[in-house]
């Protein structure tokens, strides 16, 4: 590590041109809390470093209409200090919150949480039941990439050489939305999950749901946007038979591993309670949410 280069580019131009132009190993910093870790537990060499915080559409958080867009380096605290957008979209920020301690929050982004390509982050699956879009630049242009597109296996993702992700747009809410995010841990704080489960969905004015979508961490190799959990709620007043279907579809979409901290059928036992209880609170929001 002793020719490690870093850099601290201003413009998003100049960000991309330096990751292209690398032969070796280059990694991008927006808070640094995976990367300097994996660095100094030497699991990996870095040629360049590449700090994106001085880049502004990376750091802003704006509305668009009414839907909402933050840049891949806006830490968890900032988010946490936005009234609105907390209260717009409730369970996006109950994984935000999950992310580590206060501390690392301080540091840490969700930009950075996806693309470390955990399949258990805690961020990510809330994020792709919003319906959440990444906005991806590299040397041949942007383009939009949906968030569960983006991880393609543990550690891996589809960004080509060049290219971040700068900033992630959540569309605007229908009335009577909810959204919540729930986690199975051994510990209550600073832990992994073992199982994840997001859940987003809009009722109508007779409180029949009329869109959904379950997301999944942890029970496979990369999160999961479950179509068939989504399918057993729409049409449904969200009552006791769509909650069981929803946990059996939820259930049924796992493929993890098994490893110390849970064997594969509790893991998927797991799924399907979380996803129940997270559906359950996101109604208990939409309801809420005239």
């Amino acid at each position: 590590m002793q020719n490690l280069r870093y850099e601290a580019p201003e413009t998003l131009a100049d960000a991309t041109a330096l990751l292209a132009a690398e032969d070796g190993m280059a990694r991008v910093l927006a808070g640094g809390t995976d990367v300097i870790v994996q660095m100094h537990s030497d699991l990996i060499e870095p040629d360049l470093i590449v700090d994106i915080k001085n880049i502004p559409e990376l750091t802003e958080i704006t509305k668009e209409g009414g839907a909402y867009r933050f840049g891949a380096a806006v830490s968890g605290k900032t988010l946490m200090l936005h009234e609105d957008f907390n209260k717009t979209w409730p369970g996006v920020m109950d994984g935000v919150r999950l992310i580590g301690s206060l501390q690392i929050r301080g540091r840490a982004s969700v930009g950075g949480n996806l693309c470390n390509a955990s399949p258990a982050a805690d961020s990510v699956p809330p994020m792709i039941a919003a319906g959440a879009v990444a906005s991806v630049a590299g040397p041949a242009g942007t383009r939009d990439v949906p968030v569960e597109d983006i991880v393609t296996g543990p550690g891996q993702t589809c960004l080509d050489k060049g290219e971040i992700v700068v900033s992630f747009l959540l569309p605007e809410r229908p009335p009577r939305s909810g959204d919540a995010y729930l986690r199975f841990t051994p510990r209550t704080e600073m832990d992994i999950a073992v199982v994840g489960a997001g859940v987003n969905l809009t009722l109508d004015d007779d409180g029949a749901c009329t869109a959904a979508r379950v997301a999944l961490a942890a029970v496979a190799p990369t999160p999961l946007l479950v179509a068939e959990a989504a399918d057993a709620l729409i049409g449904t007043k969200v009552d006791e038979t769509a909650l069981e279907a929803l946990a059996a579809a939820a259930s049924a979409a796992c493929s993890p591993i098994d490893d110390k901290r849970g064997t594969v059928e509790y893991r998927i036992k797991v799924a399907g309670v979380l996803a129940r209880r997270a559906a359950a609170i996101a109604l208990e929001r939409a309801g809420k949410n005239q």
